[in-house]
């Protein structure tokens, strides 16, 4: 059965490879080698197997190549379009100071406004009382002349039933002295109804005056509520984008402002609410209103104060592309945001703090790390420059070192982290939280 099946099979591979011999032929001699079938059989078998791993290698290849253009397309057409989006948002940051700087003029214009306002205010609840205390002066002393004029026409009655009761010896006697009296009764008379006139006239241009100071005052008072409604809606615009900007970055506004609160040092200080009343009674509306525009500008102060202490800014300020972000990389947590561009370009803090290290750190390369408050650290590593030492104390936007490729990189860039409380959180947090204000 075994010899029957080997002998169909050489058959078959005799029929698709014939036996071939290839002759060898020198001056004295010639010599062939025989190819049997299997020979054949097994020398294609190889040749295409190779030629197969060729053509199958050579696609890979192909497609590989074609597959490293088109990322390195992407890659490219991802930069500009970083680029286009940095610039963007570059021009509308400049734009968003800008119309900061001029609400802020604004806003001081509309406080030294109101400041006048307040001291016209003042002097008219001042002239208001005088009025109001010269009008019982005037009442006062029309009603003791008004008495008096009462109590000499009761005299003159009492005089002339006197007279009508006398006969006219007793008349005849008496005659001069009832002259003299009646004289000086009418002369009485006169002067009292002569002062009563000029009281009424003092009432009634007093009366007057009062009402024109209160027509002014009501005047005064229209325009103290405009201002204060442009003051208001000047506050909401200002506060609410720092409370969104903080809240965004996770911070608690509430322990932030009062942590700041608590590190005054003569940096303005907490504003004095305004007191508008004499009397010690309850303040008026105007004070409660100039109240609560003070403590929203006390809080705006505080905003303010707190966003130079907390890393709102980028490090970087010319151009730049992301080259790789906060989370996982090669299998390994990326702890922050790495900024790439030209060897030395300047690095500059982002919010105010200490250095608590200026140097070489393994992996790092040179590093600069500064502790800000709230808990905050930022550290920026690669450097090829340091401009600072530990323990000196910088400013927002302060130059701190020169971009570089020290440690463990792989190219020219900045590592820039952000840490609370010793633990790294994405640094874009802030930078994204900060977009709409600065």
């Amino acid at each position: 059965m075994r010899t029957r099946l080997a002998i169909r099979l050489h058959t078959l591979l005799e029929r698709y490879f014939p036996e071939r011999r290839i002759f060898l032929r020198s001056d004295t001699d010639t010599r062939f080698i025989r190819l049997k079938p299997g020979s054949q059989l097994l020398a294609f078998s190889g040749a295409s197997l190779v030629i197969s791993w060729t053509i199958i290698a050579t696609a890979i290849l192909l497609m590989d190549s074609i597959g490293s253009g088109n990322f390195r397309e992407q890659a490219k057409r991802d930069q500009r379009i970083y680029e286009e989006r940095l610039n963007t948002l570059s021009s509308e940051r400049d734009m968003r100071a800008k119309e900061a700087r001029e609400a802020q003029e604004r806003f001081n214009a509309v406080l030294a406004q109101v400041s006048i306002m307040q001291s016209e205010l003042l002097t008219s609840e001042t002239r208001r009382r005088e009025m109001e205390k010269g009008i019982d002066v005037i009442q006062a002393t029309l009603r003791r002349t008004m008495k008096e004029r009462d109590s000499a026409r009761d005299q003159v009655a009492q005089l002339t039933e006197a007279a009508d009761g006398q006969n006219p010896t007793q008349l005849a006697s008496t005659d001069g002295d009832q002259t003299q009296a009646l004289d000086f009764v009418a002369a009485a008379l006169a002067d009292t109804a002569a002062e009563r006139d000029q009281v009424i006239a003092d009432a009634k241009d007093a009366l007057q005056m009062a009402e024109d100071m209160a027509y002014e005052m009501r005047l005064l008072q229209d325009q103290n509520d405009q201002i204060f409604s442009r003051l208001e809606d000047a506050m909401t615009i200002s506060v609410e984008p720092l409370d969104k900007m903080f809240r965004k970055a996770g911070l608690n506004t509430d322990s932030l402002l009062n942590t700041v609160r608590k590190g005054y040092s003569g940096q303005g200080g907490p504003l004095t609410p305004l007191s508008l009343s004499t009397s010690g009674g309850a303040p008026s509306p105007d004070a409660d209103r100039a109240n609560a525009i003070l403590n929203q500008l006390d809080r705006l102060n505080l905003y303010r104060l707190a966003a130079q202490r907390a890393p709102f800014d980028v490090p970087v300020k010319g151009s730049f592309r992301f080259t790789s972000g906060f989370g996982m990389r090669w299998g390994r947590m990326h702890n922050g945001t790495d900024f790439a561009a030209a060897h030395g370009t300047p690095i500059h803090s982002t919010a105010d703090g200490v250095v608590t290290h200026a140097g070489w750190q393994s992996g790092y390369g040179r590093l600069v790390k500064i502790q800000h408050d709230f808990g905050i650290e930022t550290r920026y590593a690669h450097n090829s420059k340091l401009f600072v030492t530990m323990g000196q104390r910088v400013s927002r936007g302060q130059k701190i070192a020169a971009m570089g490729n020290t440690g463990r990189s792989t190219g020219t860039h900045l590592h820039y982290e952000v840490r609370v409380g010793g633990k790294p959180i994405n640094p874009m947090i802030y930078i994204k939280a900060a977009r709409d204000v600065f």
